[in-house]
């Protein structure tokens, strides 16, 4: 396909849908989301591995430097 663009590249919507919303994607929530309650039920420590720490350095350790400052 080939050939010069049309002026107006928006020109295919029909005028009537310009600026309305477009429909949520997926299922709708089958409660409402007001009424929800959100527990807490981790333990008081959370073990992690040397790994897991190997990890969040890796990929968030810029952050944490100006979060927190340069790591000793």
């Amino acid at each position: 396909m080939s050939g010069a663009l049309p002026d107006d590249l928006y020109d295919y919507i029909p005028p009537d849908e310009i600026g309305t919303p477009a429909p949520p994607i997926g299922r709708p929530p089958k409660h409402d989301v007001e009424s929800w309650t959100v527990t807490d039920d981790w333990p008081e420590r959370v073990p992690v591995t040397e790994a897991e720490i190997d990890l969040f350095e890796a990929w968030f350790g810029d952050i944490f430097d100006e979060l927190f400052g340069p790591s000793r």
